[in-house]
């Protein structure tokens, strides 16, 4: 099994759990390495991950891209859907909006994107999600529309 092609016969939360093994780091999907991110909690329709941003993911104004908390978000979400599908369902993101509340820096601190289902239906799934910091302060929100399917 990788991450690219997890096996259809498990529910998207034992697809998430063995994707994130910690026993087996190699399986870990590539942008968590590129971004220097990890999965800190999963469970049936809730995703965490975090980070700690550094200059590595700058914009030339001096900040952390704003792309950085979005990924963060897109993938907190995404993951909270995918870990409450049966066996047998993919999904694919449709929207994902993004609000930035307030700037990130390298010394912002290590970062928590949680992301949680709101809904979850036959054909399409809603969830949001938060970025805050160890204080809890918020730097960003996200909502997302997912599209469900059958393998």
């Amino acid at each position: 099994m990788n991450a690219v092609t997890p096996p259809a016969e498990l529910s998207g939360l034992e697809q998430l759990r063995a994707a994130f093994d910690p026993e087996r780091p190699e399986r870990a999907p590539g942008i968590g390495k590129t971004l220097g991110f990890t999965v800190i909690e999963i469970e049936e329709g809730r995703v965490v991950f975090g980070g700690h941003p550094d200059e590595s993911v700058y914009n030339p104004i001096g900040t952390v891209h704003g792309g950085y908390a979005a990924t963060l978000l897109d993938s907190a979400v995404g993951c909270a859907v995918h870990s409450a599908l049966k066996a047998g369902q993919g999904y694919t993101t449709l929207e994902l909006k993004v609000a930035y509340h307030r700037p990130m820096t390298k010394n912002t601190g290590p970062v928590r994107a949680e992301g949680r289902v709101v809904q979850l239906g036959r054909r399409a799934a809603f969830a949001e999600g938060r970025l805050v910091d160890e204080r809890g302060r918020l730097y960003a929100t996200a909502t997302s529309t997912l599209l469900v399917f059958e393998r």
